[in-house]
């Protein structure tokens, strides 16, 4: 048995805590004391948290003990090394990054995107091209680059105004297969745009399957740099979502070309479709600004109030919500379904069960509204956070449609796994069957909650089942947009260039999270190795 694998998850955890506070304080003389610990228990030989020291150095600009603890690590692996790439290259230490990298074992698009981006950063953005060509020929006859090489590779283009090279990328990520996800697609219509090509921008845009606000503004922008006001205007009234930047390159646009009238008209449309920016705002959490734009409207009317209502539920500021909801009958603003899908939503975070069915009840009582399916999900939800579990599952019996609504199932379900009810996690599943026969998911989350109760031969048969039939549980992932670019996540994926900083943030979140009273959940696949249906 390795070193590593006899370590216990607690110490590790525990180290790797106690590292990312010393990130996060800049604390050298703690990190330096953690170290010396790691060293007479052993733990230097966990190449994780060797890994964490590396980077704790680098981030408290130690490269020097960050090198030392580098060379003492006997088992490196690939994000060892990235580590140290780009602790030097984030530096601007380039001689000491390229040394490195000629003796990387395996060198992958991680190490090298790594070095494009600093290179960028430090405004080498022609020596970042230069390495990227470098880069290609030492892969021999192959290509080594992926979506992230191509969008920062194309970053780098548009800054040089390289349109010759851009061209020249995009034609090979073409000829190689590389994905055009919207997060590429999107790269180069705003760098054809910055190199005066707002045709090639339009035609890349028009070839999309899904587009995004930066599709669009990209668009619109690149038309306006070329002083095609028709064009930006054309395209603006085509926009689902305009949001503060395509307003204001518009206006800029206008302002630009010598039209003042056309820029102060639009500035004040703008003012006043503060409804829909009320509505990005709080979609992006960011309340503060959709307060400010909703108390700066005189003419409230219901969508407007909809929008703060359900903006502030989604966040999880249910009385917020609640509080809202009673100005806006204050003003005798008549509410809607929309409406009490907020409020609903605020009760169910608040657990305001009585509340809850109030409302329900006051909707058609009060206001004529008949609740929907919607409706009724919600107070399902609320009804699991309870672990009042018999009466959510009679509510979809009473609800009209309850009984064939794969919503509340689900959401039901996923409560007796929450709370343990195995003996109505079976009536539910058996529901869901009948209704989605070959979503293996349900299956899966069953066989779950046999799993967590000891029944593990039922457990087994279950996954039996779901491998005699071919069921394949539908890839999940995340995603999260920062600065417009959109970064996709799936479970167990180590591919982003970004893996250590997240890494770090989200330790920073553990006890946070804990305090708060968050109780963390581990699905549990236990029979999904080779050997598990023998």
């Amino acid at each position: 048995m390795q070193p590593s694998e006899a370590m216990s998850a607690e110490p590790v955890h525990h180290f790797a805590r106690l590292l990312s506070n010393c990130i996060r304080t800049n604390d050298l003389k703690l990190g330096r004391l953690i170290h010396s610990r790691l060293i007479k228990t052993a733990l230097t030989f966990n190449t994780f948290l060797a890994n964490r020291l590396i980077y704790m150095y680098s981030k408290c600009c130690s490269i020097e003990y960050a090198q030392q603890a580098f060379n003492e690590l006997s088992d490196k692996n690939t994000q060892s090394w990235n580590t140290m790439l780009s602790a030097y290259s984030q530096k601007g230490l380039f001689e000491k990054t390229f040394q490195m990298l000629d003796v990387m074992p395996d060198p992958n698009a991680v190490s090298y995107n790594s070095i494009i981006s600093s290179l960028t950063h430090h405004g080498f953005p022609r020596k970042a091209m230069g390495f990227f060509k470098r880069m290609q020929t030492r892969c021999g006859s192959g290509f080594l680059i992926d979506e992230f090489t191509v969008v920062s590779v194309v970053n780098t283009c548009a800054g040089l105004g390289a349109l010759n090279l851009l061209r020249e990328l995009h034609g090979l990520a073409t000829v190689i297969g590389v994905r055009f996800n919207l997060v590429v697609c999107n790269a180069l219509i705003d760098a054809y745009g910055k190199c005066g090509k707002p045709g090639y921008s339009y035609s890349i845009f028009c070839q999309m399957r899904e587009t995004d606000v930066f599709s669009w503004t990209s668009l619109l922008v690149a038309y306006i740099r070329a002083s095609r006001m028709p064009d930006a205007c054309s395209l603006f009234d085509h926009m689902l979502i305009r949001n503060v930047v395509a307003w204001t390159a518009l206006i800029t646009g206008f302002a630009q070309n010598g039209e003042g009238d056309k820029a102060l008209c639009t500035f004040k449309e703008m003012l006043e479709e503060v409804n829909a920016l009320v509505d990005m705002y709080s979609k992006c959490g960011d309340m503060i600004s959709a307060v400010r734009l909703f108390e700066r409207l005189d003419g409230k009317d219901r969508v407007t109030w909809n929008s703060i209502i359900n903006g502030f539920a989604q966040n999880g500021n249910g009385v917020m919500s609640l509080f809202m909801f009673e100005k806006m009958i204050e003003t005798d603003t008549t509410p809607n379904h929309v409406t009490f899908l907020g409020v609903l939503s605020a009760c169910s975070h608040c657990g305001l069960l009585p509340e809850g069915f109030q409302y329900i009840h006051s909707m058609e009582r009060k206001y004529g509204i008949v609740p929907q399916l919607d409706h009724y999900a919600i107070l399902i939800d609320l009804l699991g956070r309870k672990n009042m579990l018999g009466e959510a599952a009679d509510l979809i019996k009473r609800a009209p449609w309850g009984r064939d609504n794969i919503g509340m199932w689900g959401a039901l379900l996923g409560a007796c796994r929450v709370h343990g009810n195995l003996k109505l996690a079976r009536r539910v599943a058996k529901n869901l069957f009948e209704l989605e026969p070959d979503n293996a998911a349900r299956y899966i989350m069953l066989s779950n909650i046999y799993a967590a109760a000891g029944m593990w031969g039922d457990a087994r048969t279950l996954r039996r089942y779901i491998y005699d039939r071919g069921l394949v549980k539908e890839t999940s992932y995340s995603w999260i947009e920062i600065n417009n670019i959109r970064h996709k996540f799936i479970a167990k994926d180590k591919s982003h260039s970004q893996l250590e900083e997240i890494k770090e943030l989200l330790l920073k979140l553990v006890d946070p999270m804990k305090d708060a009273g968050y109780i963390f959940q581990i699905e549990c696949s236990y029979f999904l190795v080779d050997d598990a249906f023998c």
